[in-house]
């Protein structure tokens, strides 16, 4: 029997639904054979904005400083806890190291507000009121080359933006739709934990930032962090931290690092 007209319009009115988020994902340059466009273009999200973190995970970790040796749900190795265990919060200060527990394993975890904006099309800027921290997302082939000058405690951090027509989180899974991957090196050596649980220069952060919109229009962001450490980690460390988006400024209050 011939299909009706009907019918016909039907099917690629379908097809079209099928086809239109990659056929956008290629306009914007994550196609073959186009320029890519600028990240800030390009985004499949908006995380711009003020948010504010909302503790779900480690409260008791978070929120107060534990004390010296509580190292429960960490994966640190032998030397991690031998050197976890040498902490003392004077001779940080002494050192003018009070923001060892706010470098880029840790800063995403510290009770906070976030300013998320772009320092230009292909530099996503992230400022903390936690200890005045300043991290900048940085797209394109260019980042990705050996980061230069000194270690820094938020360190050299390349990003791009996760979609369906692109690859996955490992394993051949696809990656989901509106995710930004991160992935920070060149980091001064600090803490995971406030305690003195440490990370060494040689440590990988990689991050997916994930926005998910709720049915009363309220946008939660989710932080999953992973710290690779040869050096005092035995197996990677994996967190999820949530933050929610606010109307406005209300509530920011910068402070200084704190080693206590």
């Amino acid at each position: 029997m011939k299909p009706s007209t009907r019918t016909i319009a039907v099917i690629l009115a379908a097809a079209f639904v099928l086809t239109a988020p990659l056929t956008t994902y290629a306009q914007r340059g994550g196609g073959r054979g186009g320029a890519p466009a600028a990240a800030r273009i390009a985004a499949p999200i908006d995380l711009t904005g003020y948010w504010v973190s909302v503790i779900t995970e480690d409260w008791k970790f978070r929120m107060v400083t534990p004390k010296k040796g509580v190292y429960e749900t960490l994966t640190l190795n032998a030397e991690g806890r031998r050197i976890g265990d040498t902490w003392d919060p004077a001779k940080d200060e002494a050192a003018g190291e009070q923001c060892r527990s706010y470098g880029a394993a840790n800063i995403m975890r510290v009770p906070g507000r976030l300013h998320i904006t772009w320092e230009n099309d292909n530099t996503l800027r992230i400022d903390t009121d936690s200890g005045t921290q300043t991290r900048l997302f940085r797209f394109g082939p260019a980042s990705a080359a050996a980061p230069a000058g000194e270690p820094a405690w938020q360190g050299h951090s390349v990003a791009e933006w996760e979609s369906a027509a692109g690859g996955g989180r490992g394993g051949g899974a696809q990656a989901r739709a509106g995710n930004l991957k991160v992935v920070t090196t060149n980091l001064r050596p600090g803490y995971v934990r406030k305690n003195g649980a440490p990370y060494s220069k040689n440590t990988v952060v990689t991050e997916y930032l994930d926005l998910n919109t709720m049915p009363n229009g309220d946008q939660w962001m989710t932080v999953t962090t992973k710290v690779e450490d040869p050096t005092y980690f035995s197996r990677p460390y994996i967190t999820t931290s949530d933050f929610k988006k606010l109307p406005d400024a209300t509530g920011w209050n910068p402070a200084p690092c704190s080693a206590r």
